[in-house]
Formats: structure tokens, sequence, C-alpha cells
């Protein structure tokens, strides 16, 4: 079966991004390239991209729709994200998603955090040296 290992999101000032996501989750910056700096958790690439590129045309745009992160503790996190600045978004449960907390970080992206993790997901109290 298919993993996700990779995610990859534009934005106008990589280093600025990476920096931010680096300080609010602990990710480890794993590569750099012309475009962009990768971070990784161990499990999952995560690209941050210059906005406009000599491939990505001039309809790119900034952001993807969003991602999760699992964390051990939804309240702590999230004062944490506050304090870096991000934004809580209205709740908004569906059925099975109930546990699911929005934020919307730099550049507008859209992330959840969740102390229960998603189907098919590992959660963090899972991970080794938890």
């Amino acid at each position: 079966m298919a993993k996700l290992r990779h995610i990859a999101i534009r934005t106008a000032d990589p280093e600025a991004t990476a920096a931010w996501y680096r300080e609010a989750f602990g990710l480890a910056e794993v590569g750099r390239a012309r475009n962009g700096v990768y971070l990784s958790d161990g499990d999952i690439n995560i690209a941050v991209l210059r906005l406009r590129t000599e491939h990505s045309g001039e309809g790119a745009r900034p952001g993807i729709d969003h991602f999760g992160f699992a964390v051990d503790d939804v309240e702590a996190a999230g004062q944490w994200l506050a304090a870096l600045g991000a934004k809580r978004l209205p709740n908004a449960p569906l059925p099975g998603n109930e546990f699911e907390v929005k934020y919307r970080g730099p550049d507008g992206q859209v992330f959840d955090i969740s102390a229960h993790g998603w189907i098919g997901a590992r959660p963090a109290s899972a991970d080794p040296g938890s």
C-alpha cells in the first residue's frame, strides 16, 4: 500500500515559512534546493517551495489545502501555536472528526492538530520514544 511521505507547499518566502514550521513542530531540515527547503519529521517530507519558479508558472498559488499533525496534548500544542502567531479557526465538527482542531499558519496555510490522529495514520503516542 502507498504511504503518504511528502507534502509540498508554495510560499513567497520559503526560508521564513520553513523556520516557522521547524520551531512550531520541531521538524528537521533535511535538504535544500534552488527553489526551497526540505523538512521532515522522520516519516513525512515537507517541501517548502518558492511560489513562483520557472516551472510553477503564473497560476501557482501559495499553500495547499491543509495537512495534519498528531500531537500528544492538543491544548498545550494550541497554546504554543498561538504564541507563535497561529490563528485557531472555528470548529466545524464532522462525524468522526470532532477531535481535530484547525489553525491557520504563516502564509495562510490551514493545518490540523489532533491527539487521536487520523484513520490509517500512527498517532503521536505510538511513535518509538513517546
